[in-house]
């Protein structure tokens, strides 16, 4: 690590929590001291001591089409010209919201945010205020930011109330929140046949990313739009991750299932923060000012974030690009299980169209459980030996890797060597 990193990396430290302002950036889960990054271009990042990386964290998925793109930059020097906030309605906000409402056939209506925690939070009070219901199932393992109702863990067995993840998550709210093994439909249809009359909501990431990438069983999502159905209850599908990440119309075109709420972000924003809830007319007009539940934002629907999220999406509508996106995805996925298997390692890579994630275990990895099983210590020395090869992977096990549309075949080859000799360093270490 550059010492320039590492003396912004102190200076830092005396004023922000940890040194960061979101905890998976402090590289405590793979050791040593976080790259402060100077720019951005294409498929690759520059720390501020000028080391070069192939960037495969892409913001966390926003930047689908790599860092700087040509016609996003143009669009927001043009912009902010013209102001960065105005506390008013602009066209662009409906722009925006038609591209992403034609994309999404199960969205009638939607709302601008400034976060996928924001998002989700609120699609939960809508849920809620609409069956006039107070309970809500998620999935261990599967994150939906950090509001109260969504940060715990599974407790004592499969069909009980969770336990605060966090301190400051009132117990009491917690217990409002079943939480279940993700891709276990059978405990989905046992809790829902003896609670579903007191749930409002099933909400769920359609590809699991917050737990490194582990895509539904066959089955699993048709399963879950059908028990929701039959006992009244909303399902909501988080597609902060997957929204525009697996197809134009995110997971829910991929596979063909339309969900009554949907939560986006990410990738909508163009790189700038941003959040979104949508869904059913009949729900979406129960909230304010149209309804009775409260939802409000000041920066919300920013003209800046909605013209990069405007020129990302006319850019995700070249022919032929999610294609190329899924064939880099499988080809990078092929070769780390290639190069493992070589060096004797045992790992199992997990990919999603242009998501994966590389887990140290020898089980196949489905759940929250099985994805406990990888070797964590494993992974940060791996990580470690990819970024001093010039490979920016997520600093954590339990996160995806994103490929971007500027991502091309010599950096795929480069990825594959560098991880060809990594994984032999850890095999005679």
């Amino acid at each position: 690590m550059g010492d320039r990193s590492r003396q912004l990396f102190e200076e830092a430290k005396r004023y922000l929590p940890g040194g960061v302002n979101s905890p998976v950036r402090s590289f405590r889960a793979v050791g040593g001291t976080p790259l402060f990054i100077e720019r951005g271009k294409g498929c690759k990042i520059f720390d501020v001591d000028g080391r070069e990386y192939i960037d495969y964290v892409c913001s966390w998925g926003p930047l689908i089409l790599g860092h700087a793109h040509p016609a996003v930059v143009k669009a927001l020097r043009e912009a902010v010209e013209r102001g960065t906030s105005y506390g008013a309605p602009t066209e662009k906000e409906t722009l925006l919201a038609r591209l992403i409402v034609e994309a999404m056939p199960s969205l009638d209506l939607i709302r601008f945010v400034n976060s996928g925690t924001e998002a989700a939070m609120t699609a939960i009070r809508i849920a809620r205020g609409f069956t006039r219901r107070d309970k809500i199932v998620k999935f261990e393992g599967c994150y939906h930011g950090h509001g109260d109702s969504l940060l715990v863990k599974a407790g004592s067995g499969a069909l009980t109330f969770g336990i605060p993840d966090s301190l400051g998550v009132p117990e009491a709210l917690a217990k409002n929140t079943y939480c279940l093994p993700y891709n276990d439909l059978d405990l989905v249809s046992q809790l829902l046949q003896a609670h579903g009359n007191e749930i409002a909501a099933v909400i769920v990431e359609p590809v699991a990313a917050n737990m490194g990438v582990i895509p539904p069983r066959p089955g699993f999502l048709e399963g879950l739009r059908e028990l929701t159905l039959r006992h009244g209850i909303l399902l909501i599908f988080d597609e902060v991750i997957t929204g525009f990440r697996l197809s134009y119309g995110g997971a829910q075109g991929f596979y063909g299932i339309n969900p009554d709420l949907t939560c986006l972000g990410k990738i909508i924003g163009g790189g700038l923060p941003v959040g979104a809830f949508g869904g059913r007319k009949e729900v979406l007009e129960q909230v304010a000012p149209l309804g009775e539940i409260y939802q409000a934002g000041t920066l919300s629907g920013n003209p800046l974030t909605m013209t990069a999220g405007i020129e990302t999406l006319r850019v995700l509508q070249t022919p032929g690009l999610y294609e190329g996106l899924e064939e880099r995805g499988r080809r990078l996925a092929a070769g780390l299980r290639e190069q493992a298997k070589r060096a004797g390692i045992e790992a199992q890579v997990n990919q999603v169209g242009s998501m994966l994630t590389a887990f140290f275990t020898k089980s196949d990895v489905v759940n929250y459980g099985t994805a406990k099983t990888s070797m964590t210590a494993r992974y940060g020395e791996f990580f470690a030996k990819m970024l001093d090869a010039g490979i920016h992977l997520a600093p954590s096990q339990f996160e995806a890797a994103f490929l971007s549309t500027e991502h091309q075949e010599e950096d795929i080859e480069r990825t594959i060597a560098a991880a060809q000799a990594s994984f032999r360093a850890l095999q005679k270490g």
